[in-house]
């Protein structure tokens, strides 16, 4: 097996708690890992886990687990572990997982789940929506679909997106979140391969030639997944399309890593809004 047999990767560092007396990574804790990765691979498929399964009507379950080791991670390892989909059945799934060690491989892994009932735990074809999703991410093809348009269009998908995020995880007043702007300016929402939405944000002019983006909302599931990016990728090349020379946002001090990756520039000091602390960023496009 080698790094580039992967089309995802999750990173891991290795904890002081995971090492044995060997001073070397305790043999079962790679299943955890194998476990993390999985876990990590289904956002990357931008897939939901526990509500997408409820919309199949079933789960996965671990049918049998296997492990071969060829070398030992040692504490403040970083490790990149692998997980591919290998062969799908008519109820079981084959996955390949593999850690690595910068090229090295360390151990590498067979895990088959099968597609059961949650409760009866009896098993069941998987579902064609599924399969295809699989054998899509396997192919290469992307995994969001980002829709733009105005609020008459996407607003509903926008607004339960918003409520989620703003309104009940973050706790901000409703009459704070909700504005006129809403309906005039340009909305964007990604949706994944089940039609599922999962990311918003919206586009308006800030003053002449300068576009400011706000409202930008992912999904609490689906945050790392690359959603987000890709509604701001689509808002700024819409600003772009509209002749805007630059565009700006106010960022939450906790996202403001996010957006430097995206290219975007502080400006001026931290301030409050809705009681959160933000900053001004601004981008040239």
């Amino acid at each position: 097996m080698k790094r580039t047999d992967f089309r995802f990767l999750e990173r891991l560092r290795v904890r002081w708690a995971e090492v044995d007396l060997q001073q070397i990574v305790f043999n079962g804790h790679y299943l955890m890992y194998f476990d993390t990765a999985v876990a990590g691979y289904w956002r990357a498929l931008a897939m939901p886990y526990a509500s997408t399964m409820h919309y199949l009507g079933g789960d996965l379950f671990v049918r049998k687990s296997t492990v071969e080791y060829e070398g030992s991670a040692r504490y403040d390892d970083v490790l990149d572990i692998g997980v591919r989909c290998g062969r799908i059945g008519t109820s079981s799934m084959v996955f390949s997982a593999a850690a690595f060690r910068q090229d090295q491989l360390l151990v590498s892994a067979e895990l088959v789940y099968v597609f059961a009932d949650p409760v009866a735990h009896t098993s069941k074809p998987v579902p064609q929506e599924l399969r295809e999703l699989l054998q899509d991410f396997e192919a290469g093809k992307p995994m969001v679909a980002v829709r733009v348009g105005r609020w008459a269009e996407l607003g509903r998908d926008a607004q339960r997106i918003r409520t989620e995020v703003f309104v009940e995880e973050q706790r901000i007043p409703p009459e704070r979140e909700w504005d006129d702007a809403d309906a005039d300016c340009l909305h964007a929402v990604a949706y994944n391969h089940f039609g599922a939405a999962l990311a918003t944000g919206r586009l308006l002019e800030h003053v002449p030639g300068v576009a400011k983006i706000g409202r930008m909302a992912v999904t609490q599931a689906m945050r790392g997944s690359g959603v987000g990016r890709a509604v701001l990728d689509a808002l700024m090349k819409a600003a772009r399309e509209q002749g805007y020379r630059e565009a700006v946002l106010h960022a939450q001090t906790s996202a403001e890593a996010f957006y430097l990756r995206a290219g975007f520039a502080p400006r001026g000091p931290v301030f409050e809004e809705v009681d959160i602390p933000h900053i001004e960023m601004v981008r040239t496009l």
